[in-house]
Parts: C-alpha cells; structure tokens; sequence
C-alpha cells in the first residue's frame, strides 16, 4: 500500500535501484550528452563503457543536464492524480540547477492540483549523502507522516548526513567546472589524493598522498559515523569494486552492522570527478527507523 506521501529524488543518489523501488522513491533522470549521444542516466544499464571513453578523452569532456520542468512534471502528476503528496528531494543547488528546475515544476503542478502540496528540498549533498536523506523521508513516509512530517525529517536528515570521498585526480572537477573551493588546491595537487566532502558544492578536506592513504583515511571516517551514531551507512566507488567492497568490510567491523548499500556512481557525477572514486557515508539509523527492512 502507497504512503499517503510520495517521495521524489534524482538519480545522483546512486543508491541501488531496487531499494528505491522497494521503499517507493520514485526518480527523475539527469542526462549525459557525450558527442551526439544525449542520454538518460536512468537508461543506461551499466556504467563500464562509459568510463572507459572517459578515461581516453584528451579534450572536452561529456556535458550533463539537469531535468526539464517536463521531466519533473511527468513524475509529478501521476503521484498528485493518485491524492497522494509530495516530497522532492535534489542534488545540492551549489553543483546543479535540479532543483531550481524541481521548484519550478512544483508550482506548475500544484497550479493544476489543487489542495496537493508539492515540497522541493535542496539536499545541499549529492551521491550517497543525499541517498541517506531520501531514505529518511521514505521513513518518514512509510511510518505515516504528512507532507510537513515527511519535509521535517528530510531536513533534519540534512543536517546529520555526512560523505566523504577520495579521488585520483582533481583534473576532472577542473575541467568540468565543478571544482567549488577545492580550486586553490590545483597545480602541484593535481598529483596528490584529494579527500573532498560535499555542504553545497564540492569543499576540500584533506590532501594525501597515496591511495593507500586515501583508503585508509575513508575506514577513520567510519569511526567518525560511529561516534555520530550514524549507523545508517553506504559506499559507494567509480570503477573501483574490489576496493569498494573491502572499504565496506572494514568499516563494517568498525560500524557493528552491514551498509545499506555498495554502488557504483554514476556518469552524471563520475564526469566530473573521475574513475577511481571511492567514498563512504551515513546518517543516524534514528532517522530511518521506520524503513520496512
């Protein structure tokens, strides 16, 4: 039986499609236009061949985009004609106009439903992060809350949610553009490890210097979650399995319990940060508590 809210994410989340599917988060799709390709991310079954053409690209890189307010509209207005309210929530505003886009859609569809509410809300995370503040609004919903309790446990997901991911390379988010204040980091940093977190835009934290490092540094952000009691936690990686796996492994042992889920990124972000990717987060289990498990 359908939650009297609906939930509403993008797919930058990256969180297994099967487990939005089971908590009824329905999704809108960012697009990758490569060449004369201009895809859905949500149609495209697996991720490999993508980035292995990224990784031999010399010049410009693949482009992405953000939903239309039609993209937006044709999830909308199925869930309203059910009777049913929503929750919408997006991919930081500092990174994409998404969910500009979602708020624009979301006064046209109200304008033809009346008496339905339709709550766009900035995540101010994206890829696991925001995954882990869908996941307490499906919560939320599923224990019954309205429309306002189903926004309120969003926005306090919000800000309790914490990410942090190494990346080979800061040349990518440099030559997309999306590089935010870890610009004062390019040059003689481009050959170090960068560990970036994301509160709005993409913000730096620490620099190492080998990928060994680097790993070990995400399993002392595990410790980190622990001591938060954010035992509500995924990895997730960019062509990096192995690596995700043990990563999950080891924080497993320091979390007491299994993650949520192990996934891959997809292009929409893996176009600006790279191949080899590997992150970690979580927020407090308090906060999805209500998740049919």
């Amino acid at each position: 039986m359908s939650s009297r809210v609906a939930v509403v994410t993008d797919t930058t989340q990256y969180l297994p499609r099967e487990l939005l599917r089971e908590h009824d988060v329905a999704t809108v799709s960012l697009y990758v236009n490569d060449g004369d390709r201009h895809e859905r991310e949500s149609e495209m079954p697996d991720f490999t061949a993508f980035y292995e053409r990224l990784r031999t690209m010399d010049g410009a890189l693949p482009t992405t985009s953000q939903p239309s307010i039609g993209d937006f509209l044709a999830v909308f207005e199925p869930l309203l004609a059910e009777g049913r309210d929503i929750v919408s929530v997006h991919l930081a505003g500092g990174i994409s106009g998404t969910v500009e886009s979602g708020r624009q859609a979301a006064a046209e569809a109200m304008e033809r439903h009346p008496g339905r509410r339709v709550e766009v809300v900035d995540s101010r995370s994206a890829c696991g992060g925001m995954g882990m503040i869908v996941l307490a609004g499906a919560a939320a919903a599923e224990g019954g809350a309205d429309v306002d309790g189903v926004k309120a446990r969003v926005e306090e997901a919000l800000t309790h949610a914490r990410i942090w991911f190494a990346v080979d390379t800061l040349e990518y988010l440099r030559r997309g553009g999306r590089i935010g204040t870890a610009q004062a980091w390019v040059g003689g940093a481009l050959k170090i490890k960068p560990i970036l977190t994301v509160d709005g835009e993409i913000v730096p934290i620490e620099r190492v210097r080998t990928a060994r490092r680097a790993f070990e540094r995400m399993v002392d952000f595990a410790t980190t979650l622990k001591e938060e009691q954010a035992d509500c936690w995924a990895v997730q990686h960019i062509q990096a399995p192995d690596e995700a796996a043990r990563l999950a492994e080891r924080c497993q042992e320091v979390l007491g319990g299994p993650p949520i889920a192990v996934s891959e990124i997809g292009p929409v972000i893996g176009t600006h940060v790279g191949p080899g990717l590997l992150g970690v987060g979580g927020i407090p289990g308090r906060l999805v508590a209500e998740l049919r498990r």
